[in-house]
């Protein structure tokens, strides 16, 4: 049985208080500063496709006239995206807990199959809030809640704050997994992000393909495998609307006229250098590849200013269903915390098909400060941020799968933080690499997302891949990806093409994965597919 003691606790920390953390020196590097809330977080987002213009942008059409439709295929250009299911990373930098306080981790048998006392209590929930402690009214324990298919703890900061932005009826149509597993405190060597190879699953856009809001190979602050990188999808800094208003040039031309005389203009010059080039030869040996270049360049502008001629169209500020007095962000909210400009920049690339994939990086999530009220209040302004894209999603009408990743977690000592932000929870005492985890969650416009397997036993093995022991702490034994990040990642990617029901493809795009056979991916993939291929 834990033993709880309560005391005072260290005063939390405003939200973006530099931590100033006893057990660790003074910070050096960039991850470090990240980490403990001297440097802001900020987003990086893997360009998808050209779909925020329109009501419902996976209905969309482009205006052009025909014959200049006709020729956008063959020059490689998209509408629509590559067709895949957005995709958002939130990597919260420093080492945030997931597992018990937030996201319910239990044995073999899954979530609800409960740990001990003691190791809840690592896990920052003292006696009295433990999930196995039944109502004595009820019967039911009142510290589980499932709205969101996935088991949260009732009082966990992540689901308060996704519950605030997701509306209740969308809530039944998201569903969600989580993977116990070890990754190492504070370095930025975790190779967390899985960006590269969702983008090798299919995901793309029309716009860009990577943008990061740090200046590294990931865009964020935690690696990506290595053997997934492709250096020339480096990804481009993106973190606040500015950044995304600026994505799109159109020149000088849209200005001088209006929008649609200045498409017109372009497809007349089209035109007429189609017709020049049949008749010319450009006197070098691979003369059609060059005239297909030529041509195609016509094509993409006046593509570019028709879908894009107001750039302003762009702006997540501007977007009604993002920002205002019926927005998912109040007007204050917006103006007030750079988080969310961060969080609808990312939200308006990815979830309306500019991005097919993002990455959220938000610091300060080493927060370990002898308080409890500190990582409350991160992980609530977390949970909203989450909350946010879920339903944005639900509002522009498309499917989203979100992944939370953090470099290593915490541990709690037993001590208690009673203060009002620290809710009577375990303090934070240090860091602790074994109580670590990830989680997904995926939205479906249709219907909420299906459980693999016939028996709610099965179904409750597939929502939580792998398991703890009864002291909290993962079970490194239990799957490939428990205790190797790579394979974490390599986990994530199979889900996402298990969406589309593409999980035979993972062999072909990844022939040295580490996931074993058909049989242990099988036991590795959560959800029945959502879609088929295309969306």
């Amino acid at each position: 049985m834990a033993r709880f003691i309560r005391k005072q606790a260290k005063p939390g920390q405003a939200l973006d208080t530099p931590l100033y953390l006893e057990q660790h020196g003074r910070p050096m590097t960039r991850r470090d500063f990240l980490a403990q809330g001297f440097r802001a977080g900020a987003a990086t987002v893997m360009a998808g496709s050209v779909l925020s213009l329109f009501a419902n942008p996976r209905n969309a059409h482009a205006t052009l006239s025909a014959d200049l439709e006709a020729l956008k295929a063959s020059c490689g250009i998209a509408t629509q995206g590559a067709g895949k299911i957005p995709f958002i990373v939130f990597d919260l930098a420093g080492g945030a807990n997931i597992a018990g306080s937030n996201v319910l981790i239990g044995g073999r048998g899954g979530q609800l199959d409960f740990l001990s006392t003691a190791g809840y209590g690592r896990q920052g929930l003292p006696g009295d809030m433990v999930p196995s402690i039944a109502n004595p009214q009820t019967g039911l324990s009142d510290f589980i809640n499932t709205e969101l298919g996935l088991a949260f703890h009732s009082d966990s900061a992540f689901l308060r704050g996704i519950l605030e932005k997701v509306g209740v009826g969308n809530r039944a149509l998201i569903n969600g997994a989580v993977i116990p597993a070890r990754s190492e405190n504070d370095t930025g060597n975790n190779p967390h992000n899985p960006m590269y190879g969702i983008n090798k699953a299919g995901a793309d856009g029309s716009l860009l393909t990577l943008i990061g809001s740090r200046n590294s190979d990931s865009g964020g602050n935690s690696m990506a495998p290595a053997q997934m990188i492709d250096p020339a999808l480096r990804p481009t800094k993106v973190d606040r609307p500015g950044d995304v208003t600026g994505l799109v040039d159109t020149g000088d031309l849209i200005g001088l006229l209006s929008q649609q005389d200045s498409v017109a203009v372009m497809e007349s010059i089209q035109r007429i250098s189609d017709m020049k080039l049949g008749r010319t030869s450009t006197g070098v040996q691979r003369d059609e590849v060059i005239k297909d270049l030529v041509r195609c360049g016509y094509v993409k502008s006046a593509d570019i200013a028709d879908r894009f001629g107001d750039p302003s169209s762009l702006n997540p500020e501007l977007d009604p269903l993002l920002v205002g007095d019926n927005g998912i962000f109040t007007r204050a909210e917006f103006d007030g915390d750079g988080e969310f400009r961060k969080t609808a920049s990312v939200a308006k690339l990815v979830i309306n098909g500019f991005a097919g994939a993002g990455t959220i990086t938000m610091g300060g999530y080493d927060y370990h400060d002898g308080s409890r009220a500190t990582g409350e209040l991160r992980d609530l302004r977390a949970g909203r941020c989450m909350g946010a894209c879920l339903e944005y999603a639900a509002r522009v009408g498309v499917p989203l799968m979100l992944y939370v990743c953090s470099d290593g977690s915490v541990f709690s000592n037993g001590m208690l933080d009673d203060s009002a932000n620290g809710r009577g929870k375990g303090v934070w005492t240090g860091d602790n690499s074994a109580t670590a985890a990830s989680f997904f969650l995926v939205y479906n416009p249709g219907s909420r997302p299906q459980l693999l397997g016939a028996t709610a036993d099965t179904q409750a093995r597939h929502q939580q891949l792998g398991f703890m022991r009864p002291d909290g702490s993962v079970e490194t034994a239990a799957n490939p990806a428990a205790n190797n990040v790579n394979l974490l990642v390599e986990t994530v990617v199979l889900n996402y093409l298990a969406l589309h029901g593409e999980q035979g493809r993972f062999s072909q795009l990844f022939p040295t994965h580490g996931l074993g056979n058909a049989t242990l991916m099988d036991s590795l993939t959560a959800f029945a597919p959502i879609v088929q291929g295309r969306i």
